[in-house]
C-alpha cells in the first residue's frame, strides 16, 4: 500500500462513511428484519415444535438464497468452516419466523453427502441460480470442503436440478477450467433463454496472488471455457481494505477476495460483476462471451468501469428495470445502480445487518438478502448457541420482476 499523508484509520474512515451515508438513505425505503433464526436444522418439527438446532449449527452459517416463481426459498450453507453439516443445498421453510431455520436438504441428503461421488454429490455450494424458465436450479460446486487442501477430481461442477423432481437434468465439469487447489467458484447466473452460465472464480485460495477468472458454461453442448484469467478487473484492488462495522475484517490475516457478485441484466446482454476486496462495479456485453473465438484481449476491451461503490461488497442482482442492486458489507445495506442515469447510492443501510450477502427479488417483487456475521463464523469468533442467521427485506415499490 503506498503511504499517504494524514492517513485516517480504517475504522474512522468506515464510522464517517456509515454516518454520512445512512442520513443520504434515510428518505429511502427502510429495511426490514423478514426472519431471524438461532441457527439451523435438518429436523422435521415436533408436535408444531421448534426443531431442536443441529448439533454444529454455528458452522452451518446460510449464504446464499434465490426463490423459485411459487416463493419457495432455496438457501445455501456451505461447507467452507465444517464439512459436518448434513446439506449445504436445501429448501427453506419460511413460514418459520424464528427458532433454527428449518431445512430440508435438496434435491435429498444423499444428494448432499460428503461421501458421495464427488462428481455426483453436492459437496460445497456457495452460489446457485433458480431458474424459473427452465424450472430448474444450477448448483455451483465448490469440490473442496473445509479441511481439504485439493478437490477431489471431477468434485467442480455444475448440477443442473429439475426443481419438482430433484433429478439431475445434466452434469457439467469445471476441472478442466478451475483449479483445484486455487480455484474459489464463488457465484453463478444464468441466461435462462440462452441457457448459457457464468460463473466467477475469487481465486479466494491462491491468494495473495489469487487466480482470478471468469467461466462461460454453454447448457446444449455442455462446453465450458475460463476468460479474463487474473485479468485486472476481477482482481483483488491493490491497498483496498475489507471493512465491516468499523472493523478490518481478520487484522493480520487480510480477507482476499477477488470477482464475487455477478449478475445479468434483464435481456442477458450485459454482465456485471463486483469485486469483495475492492471498490468498483464492472460489467461487459455477453455477446463476446458467446463469439466462439473470441480472445482476452477482445473481451477486455469491452469491459465498462462502472463506478465505485464506496464501500466492500459481496452480492449483486438486478431487477426486471435493469437497475442494480449490491450488498454493501461495510455501510451495512443495499446499494443501488439507476443504469438509466448511471448513479450509485446507498438506498437502504442498518446497524442491525452483519455481513449482507445474497441479495434475491422475489416473485412478488421484494428484495431479500441474508445476513449471517459470515466473516465472524469464518474467523471462528462466533460462541457456539449464538449463531444469528437472518433474512432482511427492502420493499421495490411495487417494481414486478421478470425472468431474462
Amino acid at each position: 500500500m503506498s503511504k499517504r499523508p494524514c492517513r485516517t484509520s480504517a475504522i474512522a474512515m468506515a464510522a464517517l462513511l456509515s454516518f454520512a451515508n445512512a442520513a443520504g438513505a434515510a428518505d429511502g425505503p427502510s429495511l426490514e428484519r423478514w426472519r431471524s433464526y438461532a441457527g439451523v436444522s435438518w429436523d422435521a418439527p415436533d408436535n408444531g415444535k421448534n426443531p431442536a438446532p443441529f448439533a454444529a449449527s454455528v458452522d452451518a452459517p446460510i449464504a446464499g438464497i434465490h426463490f423459485d416463481a411459487q416463493g419457495v426459498a432455496y438457501v445455501s450453507t456451505p461447507r467452507l468452516v465444517s464439512a459436518a453439516a448434513p446439506a449445504t443445498l436445501s429448501i427453506l421453510d419460511t413460514r418459520a419466523e424464528s427458532g433454527p431455520a428449518r431445512l430440508t436438504a435438496f434435491p435429498s441428503h444423499p444428494g448432499n453427502a460428503v461421501e458421495g461421488a464427488p462428481e455426483r454429490s453436492l459437496r460445497n455450494v456457495l452460489g446457485f441460480h433458480v431458474d424459473r424458465r427452465n424450472g430448474w436450479l444450477w448448483a455451483l460446486d465448490m469440490g473442496f470442503v473445509a479441511g481439504e487442501a485439493e478437490a477431489p477430481a471431477g468434485s467442480q461442477k455444475v448440477l443442473v436440478l429439475d426443481l419438482k423432481t430433484g433429478r439431475t437434468v445434466k452434469r457439467i465439469p469445471l476441472d478442466s477450467v478451475a483449479d483445484r487447489k486455487a480455484s474459489f467458484l464463488n457465484d453463478i447466473v444464468v441466461d435462462e433463454r440462452r441457457r448459457i452460465a457464468y460463473i466467477s472464480d475469487s481465486g479466494s485460495r491462491s491468494a495473495p496472488n489469487n487466480k482470478v477468472g471468469l467461466i462461460v458454461v454453454d447448457y446444449a453442448s455442455a462446453t465450458v471455457r475460463r476468460v479474463l484469467d487474473r485479468h485486472p478487473s476481477l482482481q483483488i484492488e491493490p491497498g483496498v481494505k475489507v471493512v465491516a462495522h468499523g472493523a478490518d475484517v481478520w487484522p493480520g490475516k487480510p480477507l482476499l477476495i477477488g470477482i464475487n457478485g455477478i449478475a445479468l441484466s434483464p435481456d442477458a446482454r450485459t454482465l456485471y460483476w463486483t469485486v469483495t476486496t475492492g471498490t468498483r462495479i464492472h460489467a461487459l456485453p455477453t455477446a463476446i462471451l458467446r463469439k466462439t473465438g473470441s480472445t482476452d484481449e477482445q473481451i477486455a476491451a469491452t469491459i465498462q468501469d462502472l463506478g465505485a461503490v464506496d464501500g466492500n461488497t459481496d452480492g449483486i442482482v438486478t431487477d426486471a428495470q435493469g437497475d442494480l442492486y449490491i450488498t454493501d458489507v461495510t455501510r451495512n445495506g443495499i446499494v443501488k445502480y439507476d443504469h438509466k442515469t448511471r448513479s450509485m447510492s446507498l438506498i437502504a443501510s442498518n446497524e442491525g445487518v452483519r455481513w449482507p450477502d445474497t441479495p434475491a427479488i422475489q416473485p412478488g417483487g421484494d428484495l431479500i438478502f441474508t445476513s449471517s456475521r459470515l466473516n465472524d463464523h469464518f474467523a471462528g469468533s462466533v460462541p457456539l448457541g449464538e449463531e444469528r442467521y437472518e433474512l432482511w427485506r427492502l420493499p421495490l415499490s411495487g417494481r414486478q420482476k421478470k425472468g431474462n
